[in-house]
């Protein structure tokens, strides 16, 4: 992950969890069901969205800035079918 993309990223995480406890009070005050799936569905689109952006992240410091001064600090050195078979892996994770 870039540095500048971390504050964004802490944002995006900060009000998930807000939603989250949002949720957890609502079942607790015993709302309507429908409302309650309403957040649920609002909680799996913000984190759809952190994934992309995540995963975006990922392709250019990790996989296109491999071997280059765009690189993560912390990638790990691959050949070109591990950094593959590593994308295949996260992708069919991401998009179960």
């Amino acid at each position: 992950m870039k540095t500048e993309a971390r504050p964004k990223i802490e944002g995006r995480i900060k009000r998930i969890v807000g939603q989250i406890n949002g949720i957890q009070r609502m079942i607790e005050q015993e709302r309507y069901c429908v409302d309650i799936l309403n957040q649920i569905s609002a909680v799996r689109s913000a984190l759809d969205g952190l994934g992309i952006e995540l995963l975006t992240g990922h392709l250019e410091t990790c996989v296109v800035g491999c071997g280059s001064d765009e690189r993560h600090a912390k990638a790990k050195p691959m050949k070109r079918e591990e950094l593959m078979e590593e994308l295949r892996t996260a992708l069919s994770r991401f998009l179960k």
